[in-house]
């Protein structure tokens, strides 16, 4: 009997148990580090181009690259968890992802910046602003590109979850209902009683008003439409320009109710609609 297929099992259930295991991002995200500090060294200098005469490897540099960017993972990943649960918890856009970079930056540059000073003095050197500024601004660049690689996959993880995955828990009386985003079409309000549609057509009355759930929900898939109505994309069937700059908005036919299956977007959000829908 051959010992190769047992020992390929075998493999294949420590691989299983490595990725699943917690310590398995950080396995993931210290590879990327490793990768980036030898690309980043690599590339710094002629003498350490692999195809150059005179190459060794950059061992100086790739120790302090990895420590600099250990701190700087740090940062990053302080910052990240702030914004995943004020922000990316709830939605993931370009300008969040933004803000998160440019906020993650400036703690690298209060971090950078002393400590390169520091290190100018406690090595005889006279500290020249400009190359320290220059230094800064390469620095910004490189951590930018190598945090990015290292939240990609985070923020589409995240992403995925906000926009396919999510899921609002419905409160009506007694009972609870979880309902995800993708399967509903609108909340409505009639009689101060707000109502939720479904896919199928159901409706669900809830304990929210309109502007809890605007709060709530992603607004990268619904759109307060008007006091009364909180509209999914999937809901929209046919979108018609009429006067004074108004849209007239007629919901998918599985809608129902002849109060709600066109609804009056106003000249006032007919921009942020538009850029919404589109």
């Amino acid at each position: 009997m051959s010992t190769a297929q047992p020992s390929k099992n075998l493999m294949k259930t420590y691989w299983h148990m490595l990725v699943r295991s917690p310590a398995w991002p950080w396995i993931q995200k210290s590879v990327v580090l490793v990768a980036f500090s030898l690309v980043v060294n690599h590339i710094a200098a002629r003498d350490n181009f692999l195809d150059g005469a005179s190459y060794r490897f950059p061992l100086e540099g790739f120790l302090f690259t990895i420590v600099f960017c250990f701190v700087v993972g740090i940062i990053a990943d302080i910052n990240f968890k702030s914004y995943k649960k004020k922000y990316f918890s709830k939605k993931v856009e370009a300008s969040s992802i933004f803000r998160f970079l440019a906020s993650t930056m400036g703690y690298v540059s209060i971090f950078y910046i002393p400590v390169n000073i520091i290190v100018e003095l406690a090595i005889g050197g006279q500290v020249n602003f400009y190359f320290v500024f220059i230094g800064l601004v390469i620095t910004l660049l490189i951590c930018t590109i190598f945090v990015s690689i290292l939240y990609a996959k985070d923020l589409y993880n995240l992403y995925k979850i906000s926009i396919k995955d999510a899921e609002i828990t419905i409160d009506s009386g007694a009972k609870t209902t979880k309902v995800s985003y993708e399967n509903i079409l609108c909340f409505y309000t009639e009689n101060k009683i707000v109502y939720t549609i479904k896919k199928d057509g159901s409706t669900i009355i809830t304990d929210f008003t309109l502007n809890d759930l605007e709060e709530a929900i992603n607004d990268q898939l619904f759109f307060r439409a008007n006091r009364k109505i909180i509209i999914n994309k999937d809901a929209v069937g046919e979108v018609e320009k009429i006067e004074n700059g108004k849209l007239v908005v007629r919901l998918k036919k599985v809608i129902e109710n002849d109060k709600i299956s066109e609804i009056n977007i106003s000249r006032y959000k007919r921009k942020s609609f538009l850029e919404w829908f589109q």
